[in-house]
């Protein structure tokens, strides 16, 4: 039998995030927040981005006081020192909430685990702080789903390597200070062999970042061009050439998806109260709610969630026991990315073609074309971080123990 309770140490916990939250959190931003997340980049909420920034800063701060933005890293690297499970449980009352969460970016935990002490004093309190963005080069114009074939090359010059080569579809790229990369710096050695993390300022001589434009009109994807770019060697993480493996940590950080199943109940009870309401009933078109093709969607759609949250759960067990989840965070990544796509596809369907309008501003459109942008937005979701066809060998290979083919 499974217990899903809090043990008497942790139901205390849970209420004092609760309390932090309710004295704390501006009611502004948590009605802002339910247009947040993982709308291509863009945000349609009533606050103003300026407003918003603004806001942002000061809720930014009170969590930063009390060591929560990485809880679970040591005080040193401006942590909390906290357990993992407390970690969970403050995250999940967070999004329950509908509190942004502020929180590092996975590659200071990888930086955590593999790299030098001299990385860490280097990087680790600026991740903390948010004075430091980042942005990741993986993919190549030839190598995306198959990652360990990438070309982008880095040649050893005395304490130096010397980089040339193009990545693809680096979110954030024309913002960021940093970048974390893969790059083959032994061709002659097996592929997930001669490969090394590392880490390079974005003001280094030689490369060009190229803004793309998504579907849903944000440019956050960008192409970054390396032309005899210099990376000092002691700048990888890890062993060089044993970049694959430091590359496959980060991955798992990136995931786990602990809480996202609370993301997708809200979502779904926003879709729910909006279809049951009469403001769907928009410019005389006949609800959908008595639709039977859409009670049967939506009914899926909380089964879904409901499994999502006890992967979430899954895993938060394997970290608590100090396992990286490994398969476990593919299953959660394959089937939360899909359900990504299955909500959204319910919610055009289920508000009507009205939900494809995308003037937030206009009175025909509804929920300020939260819909319509959510569901551009989530094509993506089965291809970053891993495709859907990767994740499946790695739960096949990992996970099931099944032969390669």
């Amino acid at each position: 039998m499974v217990d899903f309770g809090d043990t008497p140490e942790q139901a205390e916990w849970r209420n004092v995030v609760q309390a932090f939250i309710d004295d704390k959190l501006p009611r502004e931003l948590q009605d802002d927040q339910k247009f947040a997340g993982s709308l291509g980049g863009m945000h349609r909420g009533p606050l103003g981005n300026k407003q918003r920034v603004e806001i942002m800063k000061d809720w930014r701060k009170e969590i930063l006081d009390r060591g929560w933005i990485a809880p679970a890293w040591p005080k040193e690297y401006g942590g909390a020192d906290m357990g993992v499970m407390d970690q969970f449980i403050m995250k999940e009352v967070f999004n329950e909430n509908r509190a942004p969460t502020i929180s590092v970016h996975d590659v200071g935990s990888t930086i955590l685990v593999h790299g030098s002490e001299e990385l860490k004093k280097q990087h680790l309190n600026d991740l903390v702080n948010g004075d430091v963005a980042w942005c990741q080069g993986y993919s190549e114009p030839g190598s995306g789903s198959d990652l360990a074939s990438v070309q982008t090359r880095g040649v050893r010059d005395g304490d130096d390597f010397v980089i040339n080569g193009q990545k693809i579809w680096t979110s954030g790229a024309k913002y960021a200070d940093w970048m974390f990369a893969l790059v083959r710096t032994d061709p002659e050695a097996p592929k997930h062999r001669g490969i090394t993390y590392l880490l390079l300022s974005m003001e280094t001589p030689g490369l060009t970042v190229r803004p793309m434009e998504q579907i849903t009109g944000a440019t956050s994807f960008n192409e970054v061009f390396f032309e005899d770019v210099r990376v000092p060697v002691s700048n990888a993480v890890g062993e060089v050439n044993r970049g694959w493996y430091v590359g496959a940590t980060h991955l798992d950080f990136e995931r786990s998806s602990i809480g996202s199943a609370v993301g997708f109940q809200h979502r779904f009870d926003d879709l729910l109260d909006f279809i049951k309401s009469e403001s769907s009933e928009v410019n005389g078109r006949t609800n959908l709610k008595r639709s039977e093709v859409t009670r049967q969607r939506l009914a899926q759609c909380q089964i879904d969630i409901a499994v999502a949250r006890n992967f979430s759960y899954r895993i938060i067990t394997l970290q608590d026991k100090g396992i990286i989840a490994n398969y476990e965070s593919s299953v959660q990544k394959l089937f939360s990315s899909e359900l990504h796509q299955r909500l959204a596809n319910t919610g055009l369907h289920g508000i009507g073609l009205h939900a494809m309008l995308y003037d937030e501003d206009d009175v025909r459109t509804p929920e300020r074309a939260r819909w319509g942008t959510y569901y551009l937005a989530t094509v993506s979701e089965t291809i970053g971080a891993g495709t859907s066809e990767i994740q499946r060998n790695i739960i096949a290979t990992r996970g099931l123990s099944l032969p390669r083919g």
